[in-house]
């Protein structure tokens, strides 16, 4: 039996995602994007909530493409609210289409969106030592930083704590608790 973390629960979609994905260094320029518009829907939600869905965000927001998704006008945005796959929220998918403009802006500015987000945390990830879910902050200093500067540069829907989930969910951060199996592999 592997130790994981206890927020991976029993949910097959969970564990793998646990095991697979979550707080492993991404260097990614299209997977930091649909990671942090699925962070952005996220808010106020669960992440398994966005996990089930993640398959018809794919399909509503092209694979997540910024340059396609930059250019979605509003008959796109009426058509993408009447899918059901989706979390059906105006603000979050205008957000998305403002977030992917941004991120254009940011790859011309960088070189990538990697070389950018990742200065946050010094080019390399931030490895901590939790023993348990309630020694997790939902902030830091860092996640408090790259939310000033992305919400200056357009961004919505990237609060701090939402920077601290991508954070997580991309290796910036290796939050897998101490006695995990995946923390001395990451």
């Amino acid at each position: 039996m592997k130790t994981r973390c206890e927020w991976a629960g029993t949910d097959p979609l969970y564990i793998k995602y646990h095991d697979n994905e979550w707080g492993i260094p991404l260097h990614d320029d299209k997977k930091l994007f649909e990671l942090l518009i699925l962070e952005g829907a996220q808010a106020g939600l669960s992440w398994l909530t966005i996990l089930k869905k993640r398959h018809n965000y794919r399909k509503v927001f092209n694979n997540f493409d910024p340059e396609i998704i930059a250019k979605f006008d509003s008959a796109i945005i009426e058509k993408i609210l009447s899918n059901k796959g989706i979390i059906r929220n105006k603000l979050k998918i205008k957000a998305a289409i403002q977030n992917a403009g941004a991120f254009l802006n940011i790859q011309k500015q960088f070189k990538s969106f990697d070389a950018y987000i990742w200065q946050f945390t010094g080019g390399k990830p931030i490895k901590n030592a939790w023993k348990n879910q309630k020694d997790i902050p939902s902030k830091t200093k860092e996640s408090i930083a790259m939310s000033i500067d992305l919400k200056k540069r357009g961004f919505k829907f990237t609060g701090p704590v939402i920077c601290y989930a991508f954070m997580q969910a991309t290796g910036m951060v290796n939050d897998h608790f101490v006695d995990c199996f995946r923390y001395q592999e990451l």
